[in-house]
């Protein structure tokens, strides 16, 4: 192959792996999304919707809730409303923790190889040579495990939605479209196709 092609193959899959270390972007949740999440919404009475919006594991927890506000702002405003009011709101968070063995404990080399592993001797002040291999450890490494721990947020909101202007003190209700115009910078949005 020539040079060209390993560079486009290259530049292909850069996009690719960059695709898949982004948060959430302001998106519907369902199938054929580059990203795993997005917003939904139930119809519960003429007026009054559950509203939630789901990120992966790189979406933060104030970036999930604000995503939310502006779906319940934006869904009102497309109904005919003017004001939604929060009634009950909620932010779940899901965490997952992975467990992956030291890689000297899945050698590349495979197992037909037997006991052989390597092993490391180093010279310790006071102690004389001293040596480490992966099978019992040694002061180099002391855990032979890595250890991560993955957290994923979900907001949802019952609203409801009526018209005219906000009631005065009531800090539950938002005016929809005050919240899109001061959210609306802050929303990141899909690459278009």
């Amino acid at each position: 192959m020539s040079a060209k092609v390993f560079a486009a193959l290259g530049v292909g899959l850069a996009l690719t792996l960059s695709a898949c270390a982004t948060p959430t972007p302001y998106q519907p949740a369902g199938p054929g999304q580059a990203q795993a999440g997005g917003f939904s919404e139930t119809k519960i009475e003429a007026n009054r919707y559950r509203v939630k919006f789901s990120g992966n594991s790189l979406t933060s927890r104030d970036t999930v809730e604000g995503y939310l506000l502006y779906r319940a702002a934006e869904l009102t405003v497309a109904q005919g409303y003017d004001v939604f009011s929060v009634v009950e709101r909620k932010t779940d968070k899901s965490t997952q923790t992975y467990v992956d063995p030291d890689p000297m404990f899945r050698p590349w080399y495979g197992p037909g190889y037997g006991y052989w592993r390597p092993s490391w001797r180093y010279y310790g002040a006071g102690f004389g040579w001293r040596s480490w291999d992966p099978i019992f450890g040694g002061p180099f490494w002391g855990d032979s495990l890595d250890i991560h721990t993955v957290d994923r947020f979900e907001a949802t909101a019952e609203i409801v939605m009526s018209k005219g202007p906000k009631a005065e003190g009531d800090a539950s209700a938002f005016d929809a479209r005050a919240v899109m115009a001061n959210l609306s910078p802050k929303i990141q949005r899909p690459p278009v196709k």
